[in-house]
């Protein structure tokens, strides 16, 4: 069984809370709030593809989490109001009340469910990846041992890949990985292609971006080093917010609408069956 598969039934059986399935908006608790707002302000940072970026061609915010944020608006009956920011202003934004919910790609672990709760939509992690030229050397995960491996320095990737080295490496008595810090998923994709590195390691769903938008050009290595979740986060106290959100987007999955847009962007395979809240590791 897969790292993948494994997670899968782990957090199926976690003690995490989870939303029972809801079939149309009629069952959505709307808190009286958002209702009389008439909006959710959305907090989004487009440039990281294929969850949010902009179109080339016209400029247009585009991408898996636009559609699905757009979808739960309509499922709530509410406006979708979306604020343009930095990655590194989300989360401020979320605690202080700027913004209702961050809609942007972000992980849900541990540390930042001290100050904000996660309606978790999608299985992510940290998948490495080499140039089709290297796939024949590089086929599974303890190929990467004495290999330059490259993952952004301000992503969990970065310490997890050291810390799987450590683990899978060193200790089996393998030369560790060198693992460089890079300025982001563009970044470590020009390094593997200009021979800095041997291998990245970035989110699957930017991998398989990259695969659509450069065919035969990249090969996954192995399974993810580790496996977690996306979620859409919220302030650790507008549960009511949350929970809405969360029946809204398991409507979705249960009239299909889900299904349509992660097939639209390649990303079937790592669909949760339900939503779940605060189950990120």
């Amino acid at each position: 069984m897969s790292k993948r598969n494994h997670f899968l039934k782990a957090m199926m059986l976690a003690s995490a809370v989870a939303l029972p399935a809801v079939a149309s908006a009629q069952d959505i608790t709307v808190p009286q709030a958002l209702k009389d707002k008439g909006s959710l302000v959305v907090g989004i940072e487009s440039s990281y593809p294929p969850m949010a970026y902009r179109d080339t061609a016209t400029n247009e915010r585009i991408g898996l989490n636009i559609d699905l944020v757009t979808a739960i608006g309509k499922k709530l009956g509410v406006e979708v109001q979306w604020e343009e920011m930095g990655f590194e202003q989300l989360m401020t934004s979320v605690e202080t009340g700027r913004i209702d919910m961050i809609g942007a790609a972000i992980s849900d672990l541990p540390k930042r469910r001290e100050k904000m709760t996660f309606v978790d939509y999608l299985v992510t992690g940290a998948q490495p990846f080499t140039l089709t030229a290297n796939a024949q050397s590089l086929k599974t995960n303890d190929d990467l041992c004495g290999k330059r491996v490259g993952a952004p320095s301000f992503t969990s990737y970065f310490p997890e890949a050291k810390k799987w080295s450590d683990k899978n490496c060193v200790n089996a008595g393998k030369p560790a990985m060198t693992v460089n810090g890079t300025n982001g998923a563009t970044a470590t994709r020009l390094d593997l292609k200009q021979g800095r590195l041997d291998a990245g390691v970035l989110g699957p769903e930017f991998v398989v971006h990259l695969m659509r938008d450069e065919p035969n050009t990249y090969a996954l290595v192995g399974e993810p080093l580790l496996t977690t979740l996306f979620g859409l986060a919220f302030k650790k106290e507008d549960t009511a917010a949350r929970d809405a959100v969360a029946q809204a987007i398991d409507a979705l999955i249960a009239d299909g609408t889900y299904a349509e847009i992660l097939k639209k962007y390649g990303l079937e395979k790592w669909a949760m069956a339900s939503t779940k809240i605060d189950a990120g590791n």
